[in-house]
């Protein structure tokens, strides 16, 4: 591999200020990388010096995550509908006009939003890790569940413990095998920007909007069974809220989709970035651009 240059960027979208990391060639095709929670574009930063030597790599940081504007709840809506459209406006700044996207966990559904409103854009899709079926869904998303039913005080304090650094850490090492394959840095950054002013209230509000996502699976899988998209889900296989049969449903609507698992957590790139790297690549081969 050569030496990769990476950029680091930012561009005006919704009225907001969003961080993003570039590489690769600018007449190549496009990869969108979209990060989910409760990170940011810091977690592709072993998979872009791979994808970047053929394509032109994008990763964004989602509107209150990483170093893009984290404006208060009161000021921002924090939905994914909201994200979606922050995002719309960002691909509409760079100009985008073909691209495959890479989604994970909150990437998910708001590239799948975005998917939905230009399917004439998208090349193909890369999920890891990144859910539309309930299938999917795991015991660890009762008490979102319990919030979604009743959006009470009560069970809205119940799920401060989800923004704790203990919590952060369980999303990491759950299912990894070697604990030493996880850098510290990566729970430690995310933790630093979970715990500024404001932004638990910031993650409550995306928490209970979730609930839009699962309202939303039926459309997403229309459009999977009927535009029939490339795709490639690439899975942890012991990721403790997105199960294994997330990762299969995808055949269902589209049978030519291909699942990889790979023998780890939630956050499969940091211990197989290697091994997803090179099943992005040879899906990327076969993509009309």
């Amino acid at each position: 591999m050569t030496n990769t240059t990476i950029f680091h960027r930012t561009a005006k979208a919704n009225g907001l200020n969003i961080f993003y990391r570039e590489a690769g060639p600018v007449n190549a095709p496009v990869v969108l990388l979209l990060h989910g929670y409760p990170t940011s574009s810091f977690m592709f930063r072993n998979l872009i010096p791979i994808l970047s030597e053929q394509y032109h790599v994008i990763a964004p940081d989602l509107p209150g995550y990483g170093y893009s504007d984290a404006p208060p709840h009161d000021q921002f809506a924090y939905t994914f509908d909201n994200l979606a459209h922050t995002m719309q406006a960002f691909i509409d700044g760079l100009e985008l006009k073909r691209f495959a996207i890479y989604v994970f966990d909150y990437g998910a559904p708001t590239g799948y939003r975005l998917a939905l409103a230009n399917k004439e854009k998208i090349t193909g899709i890369i999920s890891q890790n990144g859910n539309a079926y309930e299938a999917g869904l795991s015991k660890e998303w009762n008490p979102l569940q319990t919030y979604w039913q009743d959006p009470s005080e009560a069970n809205r304090n119940a799920l401060r413990g989800f923004v704790a650094t203990e919590m952060t850490r369980f999303q990491y090492e759950h299912g990894v095998a070697d604990l030493s394959l996880i850098a510290p840095e990566t729970y430690t950054l995310d933790q630093h920007f979970l715990d500024r002013p404001g932004n638990v209230e910031i993650q409550l509000d995306l928490m209970l909007d979730y609930r839009s996502n699962v309202a939303l699976y039926p459309k997403f899988q229309e459009y999977f069974r009927n535009s029939q998209p490339p795709i490639l889900a690439a899975w942890g296989n012991k990721d403790p809220f997105f199960l294994p049969a997330g990762a299969e449903a995808y055949k269902k609507d589209n049978p030519k989709a291909i699942v990889k698992f790979y023998d780890t957590g939630h956050f499969a790139l940091e211990t197989h970035y290697r091994e997803i790297g090179q099943d992005v690549l040879e899906f990327l081969k076969g993509l009309a651009v």
